[in-house]
């Protein structure tokens, strides 16, 4: 290792104009991750910067490749930038699964439209998604308040049957234990706040520990930019790759509101009690206090969430350090008061029904989320209209659709945690009164949206199957001359057809965020006006309303532990099945690539230890030795080797060529994400590196071609590629081949040619400005 890093250094003099050096392809894998013997094709590799996480590796034989520049004329060394395991690793990591809808709502922040001169609108859309991530997380401590304080400690552990049932609730039960000490509903209620109070700590340990494991490394030191609209992606900005502050503000500010929803919903019952006539005047002041300083520092937390957005112009090292130390330990210190004040002892208290302000408050959050949502896509639709891109999705409303399925996520997963805990408590279903009637109503909207779902894929698999027909047709055309095989000409025209399915996501999400908020109002109406379960307010309809209504409860509940089992069991198995990451690990990397500007317990992302690692090795690299290189990057990582590139100085980019192949840079990320790699941002890649070609199949449902307008797009798009190679069986090819589709784009004849003209255009001497 040491002799590998040694041969391998970048120190050393920069070379002089005219000096030539030896070429490199650095390699990129993508989605689900491969070993460096893989890439490199040999078994013999060695490490030769890096670590466990993230490594670049060599062959052996190519370790002291500087030093023997003759042995590689007209030949390029290899190495492989190896990545997969900030993804990707032991089976534990499935439960950040668990953070899909933080994970969701933090993609709606990058999506926003392209737009120039429009700061001011520009900032208010990252403030709305800002607020969404922020009612996510109340969202999520209020459903553990709500499983732990009311179904466990005030409903069950207050009926005699449902404590009975579950023996580690008799402590807290005033029948089983006698009216011990702890029986008194206050001191039920500060118990069992130690569920969601240690589910808040434990989001902020995750978010602290991934930052310090994934994030923290610093990309290079460059001069702060003008904080202006340009027509480059914001990509390229000192600071893009390096969020420690606002991660740290939002950090502390998600976790004092998570605190804070504790001390309220514990305070909450206590105070009601207070206020009754005759109740005891010194406790319904301090209840009152109690209460201001708990809006006061909520006034705090959103003051922290709206007060500042991302510094990307430049590289800020800065921390706030009393804010992020004090706000959380001033939030704690109100639980404690609120957990003190609670418990005092009051003659006459008894817990009967539902835990007072559960159904408000997931009403609140609900309508919250909701207003949040319809005024985020006016925001966008007045950014899209000041530089319209039909390329992108929903025009322009892609961020408050997705941001509406992260409350959907939300709503789904602590609706379906509360119903499935009431099922298991009461398992006669009398005992208790369950849930906030609100929870399931939304739990019984869920077989709607589904049946909604299956009609419009159903209709996507239509289209998709006369498709097929047409490319039946279009096959036989691609290989003329050769024997008919019905067989083979399906297959081929089914993963045509299929590849095409990617492009029509869109549709998927914007049919399933109207729905959900059109169901989800219906809910909180339907909710507030019968203030009863689905099935209890049409008992007087109709016989087929009243069977449809107690069908959908009943499945609704179901499906939403069953949908949660396999997400978690689905998770699991990606993480530990390399054919199942493939699967869904396209959706994963996306989501976790982009940094964490919306909520700061969303996944770590890898990007911000990729990129830095790629854009070091690049520049020292070429300044050492003067030497080509060519970054060559499948699938998601030729995302990162354009996001290295774009990190790079302009005098560093001119001695780089590209070459991606099965990329997503304009077909998934182009057009979710138009505001930084839209056609302007592709463009001017493509003119600040040397040279760029991108390799496509019409096979792969995931890459696709750059579209670049003018004559930039033949100088870019080569393709696309044939695939499979043969048709049937040939000299060169006498079994049959495979439909590659997305994968081993390297086993194309036209990958090696097109990787020698890159090599064969990089100017051996350094390069000067390009003409205009």
């Amino acid at each position: 290792m040491e002799r590998a890093q040694r041969h391998a250094s970048t120190d050393g003099p920069a070379p002089g104009p005219g000096e030539s050096g030896t070429a490199l392809e650095l390699l990129v894998h993508g989605v689900g991750g491969t070993t460096p013997q893989e890439m490199l094709n040999d078994p013999r590799t060695v490490r030769i910067t890096g670590d466990d996480t993230a490594a670049v590796f060599r062959r052996a034989e190519d370790v002291d490749a500087e030093s023997r520049p003759d042995d590689y004329r007209g030949r390029p060394v290899p190495e492989a930038y190896v990545w997969c395991n900030l993804t990707s690793g032991n089976s534990a990591r499935a439960l950040w699964l668990l953070l899909l809808p933080f994970m969701v709502a933090n993609l709606a922040h990058w999506m926003r439209p392209t737009a120039r001169g429009r700061k001011r609108t520009v900032r208010f859309y990252g403030l709305l998604v800002r607020l969404v991530g922020l009612t996510l997380t109340v969202l999520l401590v209020a459903a553990a308040c709500e499983v732990a304080l009311d179904l466990a400690a005030w409903q069950c552990a207050g009926t005699r049957a449902c404590a009975e049932q579950h023996s580690w609730l008799g402590f807290l039960s005033p029948d089983v234990s006698d009216h011990g000490w702890w029986s008194r509903p206050g001191r039920r209620l500060a118990v069992a706040a130690l569920v969601p109070a240690v589910l808040t700590g434990l989001l902020w340990y995750l978010s602290h520990r991934t930052w310090s494991a994934y994030e923290s490394e610093q990309p290079m030191s460059r001069g702060p930019e003008p904080d202006e609209e340009t027509g480059r992606t914001a990509l390229g900005r000192p600071g893009f790759w390096y969020g420690r502050r606002l991660v740290a503000r939002l950090r502390a500010a998600h976790t004092a509101a998570g605190l804070l929803t504790v001390a309220a919903a514990v305070a909450a019952s206590a105070a009601r009690f207070d206020r009754r006539p005759g109740g005891p005047a010194v406790l319904d002041t301090l209840g009152w206090l109690l209460y201001a300083a708990l809006a006061g520092t909520a006034a705090v937390v959103l003051w922290v969430v709206c007060r500042r957005g991302r510094s990307e112009n430049r590289l800020d090292q800065e921390l706030d350090e009393h804010l992020v130390r004090r706000l959380p330990l001033g939030a704690l210190l109100l639980l404690l008061l609120a957990s003190v004040y609670a418990g005092w002892e009051r003659p006459g208290w008894q817990s009967a029904g539902r835990l007072a302000g559960g159904g408000t408050t997931f009403g609140a959050i609900a309508l919250v989320q909701g207003l949040l949502v319809i005024v985020l896509a006016v925001v966008a639709h007045l950014l899209y209209r000041t530089h319209p891109d039909p390329r992108s999705v929903l025009r322009g409303r892609g961020g408050p659709a997705v941001a509406m399925l992260a409350c959907a996520l939300g709503g789904v997963m602590s609706g379906g945690v509360s119903q499935r805990v009431s099922d298991w408590l009461d398992g006669t279903g009398t005992s208790i009164d369950g849930p906030p009637v609100l929870l399931t109503w939304q739990s019984s909207v869920i077989p709607v949206l589904l049946l909604v779902l299956v009609v419009f894929c159903s209709w996507l698999g239509w289209r998709a199957w006369i498709l097929r027909g047409t490319e039946l047709g279009t096959v036989e055309l691609d290989y003329p001359g050769e024997p008919k095989d019905t067989a083979r000409t399906r297959r081929i025209a089914t993963t045509l057809a299929l590849a095409t399915l990617t492009d029509r996501a869109a549709l998927v999400v914007a049919v399933t965020a109207v729905a959900t908020l059109i169901l989800g109002a219906g809910a909180i109406v339907g909710a507030k006006i019968t203030e009863e379960a689905p099935g209890e307010a049409a008992r007087h309809a109709a016989t087929f309303v009243q069977g449809a209504a107690e069908t959908a409860q009943a499945l609704g509940s179901w499906l939403i532990g069953l949908g949660f089992i396999l997400f978690v069991t689905w998770g699991r198995r990606a993480y530990k099945d390399a054919s199942a990451r493939r699967t869904i690990g396209i959706l994963w990397d996306v989501g976790t690539f982009w940094p964490r500007a919306a909520h700061p317990f969303a996944p770590p992302c890898y990007a911000e230890r990729a990129v830095p690692d790629l854009t070091w090795r690049m520049a020292t690299w070429t300044r050492a030795t003067g030497g080509r290189l060519v970054i060559s990057g499948h699938s998601q990582g030729s995302v990162l080797a354009a996001a290295a590139a774009w990190q790079l100085t302009p005098s560093v980019r001119k001695r780089v060529a590209l070459l991606t192949y099965g990329s997503p840079l304009e077909r998934l990320y182009g057009r979710w994400f138009p505001a930084h790699f839209g056609p302007a941002a592709l463009s001017s890649l493509h003119h600040d590196v040397d040279c760029w070609r991108n390799l496509y199949r019409l096979t792969d449902p995931i890459g696709g071609p750059v579209r670049l307008s003018g004559d930039c797009g033949p100088e870019v798009d080569c393709g696309p590629l044939k695939d499979p190679l043969a048709y049937g069986r040939t000299a060169q090819h006498p079994l049959p081949a495979p439909i590659l589709g997305h994968s081993d784009y390297q086993a194309d004849p036209a990958f090696a040619e097109e990787r020698e003209r890159l090599l064969a255009r990089l100017r051996r001497e350094v390069p000067g400005p390009r003409p205009g």
